[in-house]
């Protein structure tokens, strides 16, 4: 059986689907360790980690610089050993400039004290939320959230844990390439987090393109009958969570609710590697394994690369551009981010970078909808763009709400349908932002009338 959802697109050509030709035979190459590294304190979702050195700081590799912010925060660690240079806002893969940690790497690459095995099968499961926690570990997927709140909050909750190895979206393969050479470390993952969340099903959902995987992990995941594996249909947006729980248990994630109010907990393969690497090695985050590609590189490939390393070192690591680059994506060409720098760095959500040259920019002037309903077919989340970028242009945002404007998932498809390349999902990021900002005004415009009524009934109890 092959599994799969309604809706979706399937970008690439027969000869190459997905575009992934470029880099999915490439074995994965182990980038030369950068002379500095710059590691922001926000990596993940939830509030930005604060540092714990300073500078001229001698520190260690994976050694603890900055403590979590909050409960939804993740620590970060120094990916090399060396001298901390200095403390300052540098530019971050989300164009925005980021407080970072810049660590001149002395070349020794000497390991932190705490760095240790830890024995998974004897500790409780507090203590191995909390190995987890302190290792740093975010969603690799993308959406970098953290890992061991995902747990806590699941546990109880969920009956169904999902790998997400996917990995539908264009020209990226660093999971694909991980699972041909290290599917230990996922299989490994996936089995500590059956144990942590006390299930009987656990899933490693793959698409049918990257089959050369299914015989290693078939054998990997034959002593434990929890485990499956789950072949899916070649499709974009197919690694969506809600997608891909619907594909996988057929079941529906509620509007404005998470994976856990469905039953299931998803991870990407390279989270779940992270979790075993903890584990097994004791070494908290401090690298990913990222493809770059695109039509400007000269030579694609997979790179392994500390976190911190600036993206110019892998794009030099492929011969550098064979053309002028005229697009710069940090992700995927559906749901990245666009640069216009190469000084970003590498940080924890980073899976592909992307160059694009030539005449592959379709952007036009002025784009008109001719209401062909390409969009409302592609639309995996069955929305009504159409509406939805009507009602967002004019700031009517509560017919962009009852229109589901707050449950598009940003994947992409219906502007890559769409025939007179309207920018529609940046319209809804657009219109997002408006209907948030709206949303905050409305909350503190409530709490200060709650405050003034609670002032003037104390000063008339008072008077009296």
């Amino acid at each position: 059986m092959v599994y799969s959802f309604r809706g979706g697109i399937h970008p690439g050509t027969h000869a190459d689907p997905g575009y992934k030709s470029a880099t999915n035979t490439k074995p994965i190459e182990k980038l030369a360790l950068p002379d500095e590294v710059i590691l922001p304190v926000s990596m993940h979702i939830g509030a930005p980690a604060k540092p714990i050195v300073s500078v001229g700081d001698t520190v260690d590799l994976g050694q603890p610089i900055a403590e979590a912010g909050g409960f939804v925060s993740a620590p970060v660690h120094a990916t090399v050993s060396g001298k901390v240079k200095a403390i300052e806002p540098r530019l971050h893969p989300n164009g925005s400039k980021v407080l970072s940690i810049v660590i001149t790497n002395d070349g020794e690459d000497r390991p932190h004290e705490s760095v240790h095995p830890y024995d998974f099968a004897s500790m409780s499961n507090e203590e191995r939320i909390e190995c987890i926690r302190s290792a740093g570990i975010v969603g690799h997927g993308g959406a970098t959230f953290p890992t061991h709140v995902k747990i806590q909050s699941g546990i109880g909750k969920c009956d169904t844990v999902i790998i997400n190895a996917a990995e539908c979206e264009p020209y990226i393969t660093s999971d694909h390439r991980l699972l041909l050479e290290r599917p230990e470390e996922t299989i490994g993952g996936l089995k500590m987090l059956a144990d942590l969340m006390g299930v009987q099903n656990a899933i490693i959902a793959i698409e049918e393109n990257k089959a050369d995987t299914f015989p290693k992990i078939e054998q990997l995941i034959a002593d434990d009958p929890r485990l499956h594996l789950y072949p899916l249909k070649c499709k974009y947006p197919q690694g969506a969570e809600k997608q891909l729980i619907n594909a996988c248990t057929g079941r529906e994630v509620p509007s404005g609710k998470l994976p856990a109010d469905a039953g299931c907990a998803v991870f990407n393969v390279d989270t779940a590697g992270a979790i075993y690497r903890r584990f097994t090695t004791g070494m908290p985050v401090i690298r990913r394994v990222v493809t770059i590609s695109g039509s400007a590189v000269a030579e694609p490939k997979n790179l392994e690369a500390r976190i911190g390393t600036p993206i110019e070192k892998l794009i030099d690591a492929c011969g550098g551009f064979k053309e002028a680059p005229n697009k710069l994506l940090a992700g995927g060409p559906m749901m990245g981010n666009a640069q216009f720098s190469l000084d970003a760095p590498v940080v924890k959500g980073t899976n592909a970078f992307l160059a694009f040259a030539g005449d592959e920019d379709k952007r036009v002037k002025d784009p008109q909808c001719i209401r062909c309903g390409k969009c409302i077919n592609a639309c995996p989340m069955h929305l009504l763009p159409i509406y939805m970028n009507v009602y967002g242009k004019q700031e009517d945002l509560d017919n962009a709400v009852d229109c589901g404007m707050m449950d598009c998932i940003e994947c992409g498809s219906c502007a890559y349908v769409c025939p007179a390349r309207i920018p529609l999902v940046a319209q809804f990021r657009l219109t997002k932002g408006k209907i948030q900002a709206k949303r905050m005004a409305e909350r503190a415009k409530a709490e200060a009338e709650k405050k003034k009524a609670e002032a003037e009934a104390a000063a008339k109890a008072e008077n009296k």
